[in-house]
Order: structure tokens, then C-alpha cells, then sequence
């Protein structure tokens, strides 16, 4: 996890620049307030992958994992609340009753299968494609497609969904028979920028629910500057990091659906709302893991 630091190519550059000029060389070595942010964020991250050694080779799986989670409790409450499913979509939804057998089989078919082969890193194209068809096929059959808060939860779904695609293609040592390395190669690029901007959606829409108060504004007001963050790829690792913490503690303190009983009528939304985040806080567990990509300022920064 660890990576080049900029700092020193950039005192390279400042010692180039200036060769020659020695009367003026001590007040350009001296330390911009720029170059001590990095060199204290430097420090942060180096001290972060120390204590990360440990979990390092297992954040891939853990992260795939956690992303195909909400997708496995999903087809797991499907099959255990068989009958409510198809009264609900028959009677409020008026699919006809054998179309809604046929939605609700392809639907665990496809979850189930689709989750196996992202873990074991089998066929992620059509393992992602799988899962992101779930997604647009649930959305239009339980008529959440206008439900914003759905919406921008899923967003962030298929941001992690992205990022096991990019892993995937990471991972590879050579391009697929027929396709040019530099349309690879820009295909990771650019799969990686559209995964990690649409992880960050869930957290826009944290901020427009629920209730304010001293502790939530502070929270927003982290987790924004680290959406920012991850989405421009500055210290992304680090970031990503900050918003695990937060979605973690988040989750554990008001989506506790093991401490409400099992008739409570918010129980069935607080496990939903529960394995989603999981889900979430999986994709960022695998931008931890590979970096943010060339699209990125840390990328840049090893250039410049």
C-alpha cells in the first residue's frame, strides 16, 4: 500500500531549477507550508500502512466480499419472505402471478451466482454486469426509481461494483486476444475515476436525512472533505480509510437491526440499510487496496 511520495522529486525539481544560483538556494530549500501539509500527510499514511500490514493480503477478499453482501442477504430475504414477495408485487405492483415467480427466481439466481464468482474472482464482467442488472431490474419492479434516497445508495453499489471490474483488470498480466494494451489501459484508468466518484454518493445522501445536531455537521463536514478527496484522488488511500471509519461507526450505532425485535416494523430497513453500507465500505476497502488510479493527483503528483 505504500507509494511514491511526491516530496522529493519536488526538492529535485526546486535543486534543478536553481542550480547555480547558490546565494539563493537556502531560502528555496526551506519548507513551503504546502511541502509540510504533504510531508505531515506523508507521515500519516506511512504510519497507516504500518498498522495495515497485517490485513494487507486479505483486503481483496474482504473487500469483494462485503461489496456482494447486501446481494446475498437480498436473495436470502427473498427466499425467506417468499409468499410476501410475490403478494407485494401482484398486489401493489400488478405484475401478473406467474411473471412475478419468474422476476423473483431470475432475480436470486442471478444475485447468488454473480456474488460467487466476484468473491472468487471468476468472470467479473459478467458477474458485475449480473449484479448491476439486479439493481436496475429491482428498482423498476418494486417502483423505487424515483426514490432518491434508493437511488443514490445504489449509485454507490455500483461505484464498488466498478471497483471489483478495475481490480479485475489490475490483477491481469496481459489484455484480452484482439484488444490494443493502451485501450486496457485506459480502461482500468477510466473505470477506476467512475468507481471511485460514484462511491461517494451514499454520503450525499446521509446528508439530507435524519436529524441535526453538533456531532452530524461535524461528521458531514469530515466526510465531505474526504469525498472530495477520494473523487479528486488526492491521499486517496487515506481518505478512503477516514470514510470506512465513519460508515463503520455509523452503521454499528443506527442500523443496529440485531437489538430491535424481530417484529419491529423498521427491523426488515435497518438490515437493508446495514449490508448496503457494507457493500460501500467494500469498494473502499479495494480503492485502499489498488490506489485511485492515473486519473488522479497522487498519480499526477509521481510525475510532477
Amino acid at each position: 500500500m505504500a507509494q511514491i511520495r511526491g516530496t522529493a522529486g519536488y526538492h529535485l525539481g526546486n535543486q534543478n531549477v536553481n542550480f547555480g544560483t547558490h546565494s539563493s538556494s537556502n531560502a528555496t530549500n526551506d519548507p513551503s507550508p504546502l511541502d509540510a501539509i504533504r510531508q505531515q500527510t506523508s507521515k500519516i499514511e506511512d504510519w497507516l500502512d504500518t498498522i495495515s500490514d497485517p490485513v494487507k493480503p486479505y483486503l481483496p477478499i474482504i473487500g469483494r466480499f462485503l461489496i456482494v453482501v447486501t446481494f446475498l442477504e437480498d436473495a436470502l430475504r427473498i427466499v425467506t419472505q417468499w409468499s410476501d414477495q410475490l403478494k407485494y408485487l401482484n398486489t401493489y405492483r400488478h405484475i401478473p402471478y406467474g411473471l412475478t415467480h419468474l422476476f423473483l427466481i431470475v432475480n436470486v439466481l442471478a444475485m447468488v451466482s454473480s456474488s460467487v464468482l466476484v468473491i472468487a474472482r471468476r468472470h467479473s464482467e459478467y458477474a458485475v454486469g449480473g449484479l448491476i442488472g439486479v439493481i436496475i431490474t429491482q428498482a423498476l419492479g418494486y417502483g423505487l426509481i424515483f426514490d432518491l434516497n434508493f437511488f443514490l445508495r445504489n449509485l454507490s453499489v455500483m461505484g464498488g461494483l466498478i471497483m471489483v471490474l478495475s481490480d479485475s483488470w489490475v490483477r491481469k498480466k496481459f489484455a484480452p486476444a484482439g484488444l490494443p494494451s493502451l485501450d486496457e489501459k485506459d480502461r482500468k484508468m477510466y473505470f477506476q475515476l467512475a468507481g471511485r466518484v460514484l462511491l461517494i454518493f451514499l454520503f450525499i445522501g446521509f446528508v439530507f436525512a435524519g436529524e441535526w445536531s453538533f456531532w452530524r455537521v461535524l461528521v458531514i463536514i469530515v466526510g465531505a472533505v474526504a469525498c472530495v478527496m477520494v473523487v479528486v484522488g488526492f491521499k486517496a488511500k487515506w481518505s478512503a480509510i477516514v470514510l470506512v471509519m465513519i460508515l463503520s461507526i455509523f452503521n454499528l450505532l443506527v442500523n443496529n437491526f440485531w437489538t430491535l425485535h424481530p417484529h419491529h416494523p423498521s427491523k426488515d430497513f435497518a438490515k437493508y440499510d446495514f449490508f448496503q453500507i457494507l457493500s460501500i465500505v467494500g469498494g473502499l476497502l479495494l480503492l485502499v487496496n489498488m490506489g485511485p488510479g492515473q486519473v488522479s493527483f497522487d498519480e499526477k503528483k509521481k510525475v510532477y
